[in-house]
Order: structure tokens, then C-alpha cells, then sequence
């Protein structure tokens, strides 16, 4: 038995990255698991390790920052399991290219940050409060960022998406507590996903030198796994956080009891 036995989950960006690890992870543990990513190939690839493990999973190729794609991501996950419970955001975009100050970041660039950082968050919301008013309860749990709680040079679009995140949380606790719906975020530090992997190439570092630099700068002295934010992830969507909402949980190897990480940290931030 699960802890998440007749329960159903979306993890949005849940082909890859923290995303994989948390549908691979919700569907050990029992869950129904609707996979959406635009990647296609990585998508079905997921869900065919679900599938192969015993579990259930439904890959949905659908864009977070519209409205079209979060509607049709709830719409075929309620009409393949019967309902709808847990949402995990965790789609985010941090694109090598948008890298600059907001004088020179194009406006094209901060719409669609916003739209698939922040704007997803209200999207899944809103599609995914009926569902889970009608089981009487749900839980919405947001991949926000340290980059929420402080920033770096160069991030506008991403600082403010990751900041919306953690504020749009809070607020959405207070909106549907009434409705017996949790709503909570993790900031995660530096964890060694495709993003991190893709910026770090982009700028033309090695991959394995700059984790390992990445890593110094945490207290712990290496860079995360995406399994370790699921974990924390699947500790919040359980009844055992059944008293938390309206709360971000930080899982950053201890930077931001640090201080001042944003000067060696660079591109591997998450």
C-alpha cells in the first residue's frame, strides 16, 4: 500500500529533471500520475517507466503558459482517472538567452517566463480547484526558488516568476483553505537537472567542473538531486504535512543560512 493509493497527481514539467523524480516518485507510492511537458519523447518515456513499475501514468503534451494547455492537461487527467487531487507545479524555464538586465531582456522573453513560471500557477488553480473541491480536498505544491527569497544580477523575468510564486502561494492558502486545499511551495537551491545542465553549457562551462563549483558555494558541499526535492515534495502533498499550507519549505544544502550565494552561484541556480 501507497500513501497516495487512489490518489491523482499532475506534475507539470514532469518528464525531466525534479519533475521526473516526482512522477516517478508519486507513482511508487500509488498515485495516478498525468505527466505534462511539451517533451514529447522524454514524456512517454517517463510514463512507460510508470507503467513498467505496475503504476498508472498519462502523458499529456500540452504548454503550461496557456490557458488552452493547462485546461486540456486537467480535462484528460479527470477523464482518465475519475478526479483530480494533487497538483505539482513544477514547470519552470530559466532560458541561457535571458541572461541580462531588464533594459536588454526583450519583452518577448519576460511574457514568456512569466507566463510559464507564474501564469501557470494561476492556470493550474484554476482548472484544478473544482475537481479537488468535488473530493472534498486537494493540495497544490509549487517548485518555486532561493531566487524567490533573494536574487542574483541578470534575472529579472526569473527573480520576479519565482518571487509571484511564493506570493500567489500564500494567497491561494488563504483563498481555499476553507475548501480543506493545501497550498505550499519548495525553493530549491542548486539541483542538478537538465536547466542547470543546459545553462551551464550555454555559457561554455564544463559541465562536471561547474557542479562541482556549484556545490562549494552550499554549505553541504554538492549541488542536489531532483529526487531530493520529490521527496520533500511528496512529505508536503501527504496527510503527515496535514497542518501546513501557506508555507514554502527551502532544500538548498543550507545557502540561504549562508548568505550572500549569489556571487559564486551563477547559472546553476534552479
Amino acid at each position: 500500500m501507497g500513501q497516495f493509493d487512489n490518489k491523482t497527481v499532475i506534475v507539470t514539467g514532469g518528464a525531466l529533471g525534479i519533475g521526473g523524480a516526482a512522477s516517478l516518485a508519486f507513482a511508487r507510492e500509488g498515485a495516478n500520475v498525468t505527466v505534462m511537458d511539451l517533451n514529447r519523447d522524454a514524456g512517454e518515456a517517463t510514463v512507460a517507466k510508470i507503467t513498467s513499475n505496475g503504476g498508472k501514468g498519462l502523458f499529456v503534451e500540452a504548454d503550461a503558459g496557456t490557458s488552452a494547455g493547462c485546461r486540456k492537461t486537467v480535462d484528460e487527467t479527470v477523464d482518465a482517472f475519475g478526479g483530480l487531487n494533487i497538483v505539482f507545479n513544477n514547470v519552470g524555464i530559466q532560458p541561457p538567452s535571458s541572461y541580462m538586465n531588464a533594459v536588454d531582456l526583450p519583452e518577448e522573453m519576460w511574457d514568456r517566463i512569466i507566463d510559464v513560471n507564474l501564469k501557470s500557477r494561476f492556470l493550474m488553480a484554476k482548472y484544478s480547484i473544482p475537481h479537488m473541491r468535488k473530493a472534498g480536498g486537494g493540495v497544490i505544491v509549487s517548485s518555486a526558488s532561493v531566487q524567490g527569497l533573494q536574487s542574483m544580477p541578470g534575472v529579472s523575468a526569473y527573480a520576479a516568476s519565482k518571487g509571484g510564486d511564493l506570493s500567489l502561494m500564500r494567497q491561494l492558502s488563504l483563498d481555499f483553505a476553507a475548501d480543506n486545499i493545501r497550498v505550499l511551495a519548495v525553493n530549491p537551491g542548486t539541483i542538478d537537472t537538465p536547466m542547470v545542465r543546459n545553462a551551464t553549457e550555454a555559457v561554455g562551462d564544463d559541465i562536471s567542473v561547474a557542479l562541482s563549483s556549484y556545490g562549494k558555494d552550499h554549505p553541504l558541499g554538492r549541488v542536489g538531486k531532483p529526487e531530493e526535492i520529490a521527496e520533500v515534495v511528496l512529505f508536503l502533498a501527504s496527510d503527515r504535512a496535514s497542518f501546513m499550507t501557506g508555507e514554502s519549505v527551502t532544500v538548498d544544502g543550507g545557502m540561504m543560512a549562508k548568505g550572500a550565494w549569489a556571487g559564486g552561484a551563477g547559472a546553476g541556480i534552479d
